[in-house]
């Protein structure tokens, strides 16, 4: 069998088991191709050779990598996070590499590998933190976004890094002109390719696209890719620039989505081959014999950049709550150093001694940064639970825009879902008060004289300033069920009989959500497809009457409480009205005369229907004829207005 298989063949093999382990052990995919590399590589069983092939190959895993960066980016984009990447990122990039300068020039270093070493303390891992904060489901949150926009700067920073890093290994004579002239190219190929390179491309993929072939499509995302990355190798920069590049202009276009899941593959393939290279790079020996220096690097980058990035997001006027946790899952090192110090060493910048025991710090760091993120939070609730300034400000807030409302909404969340149920509710005349927790939001729709008040609908304090004991009802506009089964459990402690709507992607978490009390779930995916059904139904001719009445019908069946609506006091009483079946609720005292009593002995006429009965602490049922009531039970009754009335006088009389 020739060598070349078998060296494949063993790659593959030893990736696949390593990180099957690492998933199975909830740890990041990164570990297991380091792992691999550091035992095939030559400082262990020596199965591979680390040379130059070895690492041209790898670099296409950076390749695709900043290709992907370049898809993130766009103009839109950074203008809307302009505050958290141009204000808060720069500066975190910024100060961190400065300070890692001053501090390795006093032990001994020069200027040059102070600027590598420092620019790759400030990076964070975006594949971890993103990954994190996306299963936490905090990427809405406010330290979420910070976050996002910190790392989306240390991307655009890499760039830079990477455009310089080959002219500072010139001597020093040539230095200067070496950065000038490195400078002066990138920018005339960053002027040429997205200036003048959008239309063309455009026009390119409008041409490939239109011959409906995944395959001549993905071939052509490699070409564009490799090409953009040979011009600027060509010009004495690097591939990865070409890449970062390619991957912006596609990112205009309406291709980049199917762009990005195309080229998704190749990139972690090839970023794990990367990733294996820097493993075989890494001398274990070397480590464990200077293993107090690797400590020492390990804990004072990662606590002096905690302290640092703290202190940053307090004066952008984050939270003390949130500054702790943009600090905790930015402290950690990323994948891109890695890149960075790869590059240094190539160009002589970083000694083999020292890149030996920053990448060890750098991995373990990167290793840990998951437990560090877990066990934060913990700490940030206890570190914070006297920040009860903050609190009463926005309970003060709130609390004096609700003042005067009576029967009134509340709306949790105010997203697009929100936005749309308030415009109804003012339609109706119906009060309401909408909680969210984005401030550039609220300052936006508050502008508008709009009931928005900025406030987490998940905190207990924050519902009742929002008049949870006058309200009419609550909705739930936002499809995050952790943060929904929270407000749920704060509502039926406070008021069981509140009816609760609650927004939701699909059917999966309808049980756990009506187990906790809401009155309705409402699926995206249930309406979307009854949408989708009528205007395909009407384009085959079925008459719009019978499309209605048909979808209709499947609510009727699918939504309880949809043949109905609770009734209030803004509601008209007009004779038309006074035949509308509504939804009524009824909470038993208890000197009740249903209480004791099943609801088969309890003659409600056959008149009224009980579609269920939220009883405290307990689910939400749909009573059958030997249900027994108990004091406190919140009876929700259907049926016309003048059958409603009857029917709780028979549950109430004594």
């Amino acid at each position: 069998m020739p060598h070349a298989i078998v060296l494949i063949l063993t790659l593959l093999a030893a990736a696949v088991v390593v990180v099957v382990v690492c998933r199975l052990l909830r740890l990041p995919p990164i570990l297991g191709y380091l792992l691999v590399g550091i035992a095939v590589g030559p400082h262990a069983l020596a199965w591979v050779p680390y040379d130059d092939t070895t690492r041209y190959v790898a670099e296409f895993g950076v390749v695709f990598l900043m290709f992907s960066i370049g898809l993130e980016f766009s103009l839109p984009q950074l203008r809307a996070m302009r505050r958290a990447v141009f204000g808060l990122g720069l500066a975190q990039v910024a100060i961190t590499t400065i300070a890692a300068m001053v501090a390795l020039h006093f032990v001994g270093f020069g200027w040059q590998a102070g600027l590598v070493l420092g620019g790759a303390l400030a990076m964070s891992s975006t594949a971890i933190v993103s990954k994190m904060l996306a299963e936490r489901m905090e990427l809405a949150t406010p330290h979420g976004r910070d976050i996002m926009g910190i790392l989306l700067f240390q991307d655009l920073a890499v760039v830079a890094f990477l455009i310089l890093i080959p002219s500072l290994g010139k001597p020093g004579p040539e230095l200067a002109m070496a950065m000038a002239i490195a400078a002066a190219k990138a920018a005339l190929a960053l002027a040429v390719i997205l200036f003048l390179g959008q239309a063309p491309m455009r026009l390119w993929f409008h041409l490939v696209a239109r011959q409906r072939s995944s395959e001549l499509f993905v071939l052509n995302v490699l070409l564009v890719t490799l090409g953009l990355g040979a011009l600027t190798e060509s010009l004495g920069l690097s591939l990865a620039l070409g890449a970062f590049l390619a991957g912006m202009l596609i990112a205009e276009t309406e291709y980049r989505y199917q762009v990005e899941e195309d080229i998704k593959p190749f990139r972690d393939v090839l970023l794990g081959l990367f990733f294996i290279t820097v493993g075989m790079a890494l001398d274990l020996a070397v480590v464990l014999a200077n293993f107090g220096w690797v400590l020492l690097l390990l804990l004072v980058p990662v606590v002096v950049k905690l302290v640092l990035i703290v202190a940053l997001a307090r004066m952008f006027r984050a939270t003390l709550a949130s500054s702790l946790r943009i600090g905790f899952y930015l402290a950690q090192a990323g994948e891109l150093a890695i890149v960075m110090l790869a590059l240094a060493f190539r160009n002589l910048i970083i000694q083999d001694d020292l890149l030996q025991l920053v990448l060890a710090a750098m991995v373990i760091s990167m290793c840990a940064a998951p437990l560090l993120i877990h066990f934060a939070e913990p700490l940030v609730r206890r570190l914070t639970a006297n920040d009860w300034l903050a609190r009463a400000a926005q309970v003060t807030q709130i609390a004096a825009r609700t003042m005067t409302r009576q029967d009134h909404v509340i709306v949790c969340g105010y997203g697009r879902s929100g936005q749309n149920l308030a415009r109804l509710l003012d339609a109706e005349e119906i009060p309401y008060i909408a909680l969210d927790d984005d401030p550039e939001r609220v300052r936006e729709a508050a502008a508008d004289g709009t009931s928005v008040v900025y406030g987490d609908a998940s905190r207990r304090e924050a519902l009742i300033s929002a008049g949870l004991s006058k309200a009419r009802a609550v909705a739930i506009t936002f499809a995050d069920t952790p943060v929904s089964l929270k407000i749920l459990h704060i509502i039926h402690q406070q008021r069981p009989e509140l009816p609760i709507i609650v927004r939701t992607v699909d059917d999966s978490e309808m049980d756990r959500l009506r187990d906790a009390g809401a009155t309705e779930v409402v699926p995206e995916v249930l309406e979307g497809s009854l949408m989708l059904a009528s205007h395909a139904l009407l384009v085959l001719g079925v008459p719009l009457n019978r499309i209605l009445k048909r979808i209709r019908t499947i609510r009727e069946e699918r939504y309880g409480l949809f043949r109905g609506f609770f009734h209030g006091a803004t509601d008209n009483a007009d004779a038309a009205d006074n035949l509308q079946v509504r939804l009524h609720t009824v909470v038993l005292p208890d000197r009740a005369s249903a209480v004791g009593r099943t609801l088969g002995d309890v003659d409600l006429g056959g008149l009224v229907e009980v579609p269920n009965v939220r009883r405290r602490g307990a689910r939400a049922q749909r009573p059958g004829p030997d249900w027994r009531f108990e004091s406190g039970d919140a009876v929700v009754l259907l049926g016309r207005p003048a059958h409603l009335a009857l029917a709780e006088q028979k549950l109430l009389k004594s």
